[in-house]
């Protein structure tokens, strides 16, 4: 206890500065991609491959089965976009509140 109210400030700036850059690295890493995902390629190639082999009539088949699993994958992500996007304005929340309380003067009980 007595190591963590001698060195309070330091510990208080280092917490902060670790969550301000970890909340930036969630922003750029929960960027919107231009490019698709390598799971949008895996299943666009399995979609491809299972046409192939089935032929014309089985592929308009799961064509639809996919169209219906797609709302649920799509609410999915969106879910998870968001979860992403609050945990990263929290990180960031409390990164500066560390920081600003770090700033602080402390009036000294001796």
């Amino acid at each position: 206890m007595e190591f963590f109210l001698k060195h309070q400030t330091v510990i208080f700036r280092s917490v902060g500065a670790f969550m301000l850059v970890l909340g930036l690295v969630l922003y750029f890493w929960a960027a919107p991609q231009k490019v698709l995902s390598e799971n949008e390629r895996a299943a666009a190639n399995l979609a491809r491959m299972e046409a192939s082999v089935s032929g014309s009539s089985s592929s308009k088949a799961s064509a639809r089965q996919q169209s219906n699993a797609s709302p649920i994958s799509a609410a999915m992500q969106e879910t998870q976009k968001k979860q992403i996007r609050m945990l990263m304005i929290m990180v960031m929340i409390f990164g500066a509140g560390f920081l600003g309380y770090s700033f602080l003067k402390k009036e000294n009980k001796e």
